[in-house]
């Protein structure tokens, strides 16, 4: 899908969709905004339910200030004018109240950026403005003050974050990625310190190259070949919708044959990914005129050393990276499934992915179908694709229940002869 193509109410309905539906908002809270090439502003409507917008409700105000529409424009209109004012190369604004950045909001502090590489990448520099009253030239002001000073982002005090950008996806997906900031960093405080990356560490993961592949011209598919796209696509769909991948993070990737697999492309978005994104890589090189993940060769040395794996996801969903970004262990030994899914999982040196790929892929041994590289992912291994999604669902829900059972008491683990017991049972990999 390209969309930018779209026209700018339908963009605006398709993301407040999101937003909406992925709990970032409630019916009555939150705005979007495009200002498109005549200098008019797009915007969504006041008091009309966000779980039900349609184009017809999205309001234009016109450049000269007259309103075209069926309703009135959202009563926060004023600062997105402020920031349109203030900032003219931003061409969209998003405006809401998820509940982790308003607990940012509430005690007046910023997310920190660098707890993983990607995130400080996607969203720049971050601003705090002072509370101001909803609606009024006075908020508009001061947060346009903070936009003046080159931040994309502005937690607002007490009330929750406006995000700006040149493309109303481009600004939803810095959007979502500070919401997932907030909530990864809430919920790696529930166990420990937080230790973040290294400015240094930060321009490692910027400057990793794509792979240099040849490319080729693909002429026809397989009906196999059809069919793992199309199961690839429903479960990048399903991890998207679960929060297990964001829009612009998350790879998966399947075995095709002895030399070649599947892979998400670079820099599409998951929730719409379509089987004509996914690049095959091969010994003659990679589709043309496609971009495959820059994890690749990583994706490539697992296949080579291991003929047990058919299947590789890399991802970073929040409970589980609590434990990357803190010096926590995470223990698979909480209820029988956990173990016989997960094993002991490994934590990595921030970088050993992308820095040693070929010494990281040795891990993937039959009793070790996953690691942890700190500061960074997950990355899970499975006899099939259904098989490796299933365990980074176990993985999370896993460490999600670790995370909540500390809030109410000891963690009792599984004794060590229930483990020999689980191994004996299920004929797992000493």
């Amino acid at each position: 899908m390209d969309f930018g193509l779209l026209h700018p109410a339908e963009q605006i309905v398709m993301i407040m969709e999101r937003i909406y539906g992925y709990g970032m908002t409630t019916t009555s809270g939150g705005n979007l905004s495009i200002k498109d090439e005549d200098g008019n502003i797009w915007i969504s409507p006041a008091g009309v339910d966000k779980g039900s917008l349609g184009m017809r409700d999205i309001v234009c105000v016109k450049k000269d200030g007259t309103v075209e529409g069926i309703h009135k424009p959202s009563s926060e209109y004023p600062f997105h004018k402020s920031i349109y004012e203030a900032r003219p190369d931003l061409q969209a604004i998003v405006h809401a109240h998820p509940p982790a950045l308003v607990a940012f909001s509430i005690v007046r502090k910023l997310p920190d950026t660098q707890l993983i590489p990607n995130i400080k990448l996607v969203c720049g520099g971050i601003g705090l403005a002072r509370y101001g009253l909803p609606g009024s030239n006075d908020l508009g002001e001061k947060i346009a003050r903070e936009f003046i000073k080159g931040n994309n982002s502005v937690i607002l005090e007490n009330h929750g974050v406006v995000v700006g950008g040149k493309t109303l996806f481009e600004t939803f997906m810095a959007f979502e990625t500070l919401d997932f900031c907030a909530r990864l960093e809430i919920r790696a405080r529930s166990i420990g310190n937080t230790i973040p990356l290294s400015n240094i560490e930060i321009e490692l993961s910027k400057n990793k190259n794509h792979e240099e592949l040849e490319e080729y011209c693909e002429e026809t598919y397989s009906t196999r070949e059809k069919e793992l796209r199309r199961e690839m696509c429903q479960l990048i769909h399903r991890s998207y919708d679960q929060q297990l991948f964001t829009s612009s993070q998350g790879t998966f990737s399947q075995r095709l044959n002895a030399d070649s697999f599947i892979i998400t492309p670079y820099g599409k978005d998951r929730k719409y990914m379509e089987v004509g994104d996914l690049v095959k890589v091969c010994q003659k090189g990679k589709e043309k005129g496609k971009l495959p993940s820059r994890s690749v060769t990583m994706h490539q040395e697992i296949y080579k050393q291991h003929p047990h794996v058919n299947a590789v996801i890399i991802a970073h969903p929040p409970n589980i990276m609590a434990f990357a970004i803190t010096d926590e262990k995470f223990d698979s030994r909480t209820i029988p499934e956990s173990y016989i899914m997960l094993r002991e999982i490994p934590k990595l040196p921030f970088g050993a992915n992308f820095m040693e790929p070929r010494k990281t892929a040795e891990i993937f041994e039959e009793k070790t179908p996953i690691a942890m590289v700190r500061n960074d992912c997950v990355i899970v291994t499975g006899s099939s694709l259904l098989n490796a999604f299933d365990r980074l669902e176990v993985l999370e829900y896993s460490a999600k229940a670790v995370l909540d059972a500390k809030m109410i008491g000891e963690l009792v683990k599984i004794e060590n002869s229930a483990v020999e017991e689980l191994i004996e049972a299920f004929h797992l990999k000493k």
